[in-house]
């Protein structure tokens, strides 16, 4: 049997709340959306869609899910806006960042402030184009010391893999460190929803 919502949920949905007010529990929505991205870790859910599979496909399906199972009635419109502006149930990494989400920063300051459900966002010039990458922020137990990011590297077939927040300062290649003086890196990022 599912729980009751809580009536300033409730009304939040409906809309009676105001369009600039953020919804009540937005931390268990954020804590939720990083326990559904740190589940595709053992094994994807069967209901992301495969040809999704990418590091923008699992920020979608977690934050969706995270509705899903606690607020149903706000995915009665879409929970995402295109580069034009337009509501869409798709929007790729480059258009998550343009039109979906607040920058927190890119600095240590930013990093202390981030919860379940933040973005770490890149782009990188290549010949062949422009690479966007996201990854989610988990923090077990809430704990800011052990932060994980969890991604997908958007290769067909690849697993999403889960590692330390602080490993990718030293371990990951120079263009993927969260780092201010890496240009590729844009900063850490919340879902507009959620922004305090």
């Amino acid at each position: 049997m599912t729980a009751p919502l809580p009536l300033a949920l409730l009304a939040w949905l409906a809309g009676a709340a105001g369009p600039s007010e953020p919804p009540p529990g937005v931390a268990l929505l954020r804590q939720v959306a990083a326990e559904v991205a740190l589940a595709q870790v053992r094994a994807p859910d069967p209901s992301w869609e495969p040809r999704q599979r990418d590091c923008a496909g699992l920020i979608r399906f977690a934050w969706r899910e995270a509705y899903r199972r606690l607020a149903p009635g706000r995915l009665a419109r879409p929970l995402f806006s295109d580069e034009a502006g337009a509501p869409t149930d798709f929007a790729d990494a480059r258009a998550l960042v343009a039109r979906n989400l607040s920058l927190i920063g890119r600095d240590d300051q930013a990093r202390a402030r981030l919860r379940n459900g933040d973005l770490l966002a890149f782009r990188q010039e290549r010949p062949e184009g422009e690479v966007w990458h996201l990854m989610m922020v988990v923090l077990p137990g809430g704990a800011r010391s052990e932060a994980r990011v969890v991604y997908h590297t958007g290769a067909r077939g690849e697993p999403v893999r889960v590692g330390r927040l602080d490993g990718l300062e030293t371990e990951a290649p120079l263009e993927w460190r969260p780092d201010p003086a890496n240009a590729a890196f844009l900063g850490f990022f919340s879902f507009k929803e959620w922004a305090p």
